[in-house]
C-alpha cells in the first residue's frame, strides 16, 4: 500500500486523483448541529455530483467514527458520480459526541484496534460498540478508509482527546496513512505537531485542519517549515472573515515559502449550507467563486499545487 492513495474504491496511484477537495462532509450526525444533520444519501449525492461538476475530481469524506458516516453509500456516490473519495477514520474532539457515547469510554489501545481496522479490513456499515463486517462497495470490495482523524477543543486537550491522538499515532505507525486534525479555531497547532512526533508521526503526514481560523501567515510559515501541511477551509464564512483575508493569508505564506504545504477544502458540513439540501452556497462555492480568485492572484502553478500535487503528497501513505 505504501505510496497510494486509499479510496473508497479501491487504492489508486497518487497522480490519478486529480484536482482534490480535501475536507468536506457527505454525512455527518452531531449534537453540536441540530437540524443540520446530513443523512440523506440522495441529496448528498447531488452535493457530490455539483462539485464533480464544478471541476473537483476528489475529496476527503472527513466524517470520523461515529458521527453518521455511511460508507457504503458513499462508495456509492463515488461510483455514480466519478468523484475519488478518501474515507476517514479516527475520532474527532469529544464535544462531538453525546454523553456516554460508547466511542468515548474506549481506551488508545481500543481506539486504535478500530482505526486500524477501517484503514486494513474495512469500515462497519454501522459505527456501533461491537465488531461488524465492513460495509462494501458497489463491486462487493469492503469500502476501506484512506486517512486518520484526530480532534482537540480550544486551546485544550482533554483525557479523550489525547488518548485518539496517540491512538491515531499508533495507527499510522502500523499504516502508513495520512493524519488530519482538527484544530479548534486554529489553536494548538505546534503543540499537536508535538504529541504526534512524540508517538511517531512524522509532521510531513499531519494536515492541520482549520489552521485559517487563526489567518496568521507568519505562524503558518513556520508550521510549513516543520513540513505539516496547512489545510484552508473557512471559505464562505463571511460572518468571522471574507474570503479577502483567507486569500491574502495564504498567498503571503505561500510567498514566505510555504506553497508546498497548502490545502483547500470547504469543510461546508451543514444541511443548510448544502444546495441539495435547499441551503447555499454549497460545495461547489470551492471551485467556483475562490479558487478562481486564487488563480488571478496567485498563478496557475500555485493553484496546481494546492489542489493537485499536495493533496496527491500528503494522501499518499507513507511510514518510516
Amino acid at each position: 500500500m505504501t505510496g497510494r492513495v486509499r479510496t473508497v474504491l479501491g487504492d489508486i496511484e497518487p497522480e490519478t486523483l486529480g484536482r482534490t477537495d480535501y475536507h468536506e462532509h457527505l454525512f455527518q450526525v452531531t449534537p453540536l448541529l441540530p437540524g443540520d444533520e446530513l443523512d440523506d444519501e440522495g441529496p448528498s449525492g447531488e452535493e457530490a455530483r455539483l462539485l464533480r461538476a464544478a471541476g473537483i475530481d476528489a475529496m476527503v469524506e472527513a466524517t470520523p467514527t461515529g458521527l453518521g458516516r455511511d460508507p457504503a453509500a458513499t462508495a456509492r456516490i463515488s461510483a455514480r458520480t466519478g468523484l475519488g473519495i478518501v474515507l476517514t477514520t479516527g475520532a474527532h474532539r469529544e464535544a462531538h459526541y453525546p454523553s456516554g457515547h460508547w466511542l468515548t469510554g474506549l481506551d488508545p489501545s481500543a481506539l486504535a484496534g478500530r482505526f486500524v481496522a477501517d484503514l486494513l479490513d474495512g469500515a462497519p456499515a454501522t459505527d456501533g460498540p461491537g465488531e461488524s463486517a465492513p460495509a462494501r462497495s458497489p463491486r462487493g470490495e469492503p469500502v476501506r478508509a484512506g486517512l486518520l482523524k484526530a480532534g482537540i477543543g480550544y486551546w485544550s486537550i482533554n483525557r479523550f482527546e489525547r488518548g485518539v491522538l496517540d491512538a491515531v499515532a499508533t495507527a499510522h505507525r502500523t499504516t502508513g496513512a495520512p493524519v488530519m486534525v482538527h484544530l479548534e479555531h486554529g489553536s494548538a497547532a505546534a503543540e499537536v505537531l508535538e504529541i504526534l512526533a512524540s508517538g511517531g508521526v512524522p509532521a510531513d503526514r499531519v494536515v492541520l485542519a482549520h489552521i485559517d481560523r487563526n489567518p496568521d501567515p507568519g505562524l503558518h510559515a513556520e508550521l510549513a517549515a516543520t513540513g505539516a501541511y496547512l489545510g484552508y477551509d473557512g471559505m464562505a464564512r463571511t460572518r468571522e472573515w471574507p474570503d479577502s483575508a483567507l486569500l491574502d493569508c495564504l498567498l503571503r505564506v505561500s510567498a514566505l515559502g510555504g506553497a508546498g504545504r497548502l490545502l483547500l477544502g470547504g469543510d461546508v458540513a451543514r444541511r443548510t449550507r448544502y444546495v441539495a439540501y435547499g441551503g447555499m452556497p454549497g460545495l461547489a462555492y470551492l471551485p467556483t467563486r475562490f479558487i478562481p480568485r486564487l488563480e488571478r492572484e496567485g498563478g496557475a502553478d500555485l493553484v496546481r499545487a494546492v489542489l493537485v500535487d499536495n493533496p496527491a503528497r500528503l494522501l499518499a501513505w507513507s511510514r518510516r
